[in-house]
């Protein structure tokens, strides 16, 4: 093999993982993934697709190593192959932060909300230890699998019926998946409507050191 064959076949090697990831929706399991393993089912239940559809998807990022799966009794339970797999995908959003302006915007306008939503980072959290109950709003298999230290497992699902559970002498702060979660946004929302104090931290458990739940 010469200089400039092994320059075309290693660079097309690297080339397989970069047409895995030109996929809305295999960007979007492989972000599920990294909260928690999930079945097929809950990942077609999350991405609103077929399972057929995410079953392809799925054996994708199976073929490029992405990800592993393994059988529990008659379901398929998929995870990231490695923690490399997670530091990929949160480089490759951190890029595309940084040089795609549209990104931000719709951070803003749907997530952020900065004129109708406090936000904080995970550094406050430290200053305002006494004085805040912190909640994930994720679903419990991935409060389970990991979480911040301190926090709350309240799925979105189960906000309503538990809402007089949670004091309102105390502020409340929400978090879920990350930066581009939404369940966040839609929890805060929700507290202050039913007049608690509250805000949205602006971090995930990769963002905020989280807490192993196993």
């Amino acid at each position: 093999m010469d200089t400039r064959t092994f320059k075309d076949t290693i660079y097309h090697e690297f080339s397989r993982v970069g047409k895995i990831l030109a996929s809305p929706k295999r960007l979007e399991l492989l972000d599920l993934l990294s909260q928690s393993p999930k079945s097929v089912e809950t990942l077609a239940g999350e991405t609103k697709m077929s399972i057929a559809n995410t079953s392809k998807h799925l054996q994708s990022l199976l073929e490029a190593r992405l990800v592993l799966y393994k059988k529990e009794g008659i379901y398929v339970i998929y995870r990231l192959a490695s923690p490399e797999v997670t530091d990929l995908l949160f480089s490759l959003k951190s890029v595309a932060e940084e040089r795609i302006t549209d990104i931000g915007l719709l951070h803003e306008d749907f997530i952020t909300k900065s004129e109708e939503i406090e936000t904080l980072k995970p550094e406050d959290l430290a200053v305002r230890k006494d004085d805040y109950v912190l909640i994930d709003v994720r679903p419990k298999e991935e409060y389970l699998h990991n979480h911040l230290e301190g926090a709350i497992s309240l799925p979105m699902e189960e906000l309503n019926a538990s809402i007089n559970e949670i004091p309102k002498d105390m502020k409340v702060i929400a978090y879920c998946r990350g930066p581009y979660c939404v369940y966040a946004t839609e929890a805060v929302e929700y507290l202050k409507a039913n007049g608690f104090e509250a805000a949205r931290l602006e971090a995930g458990v990769r963002e905020g050191k989280p807490h192993s739940g196993k």
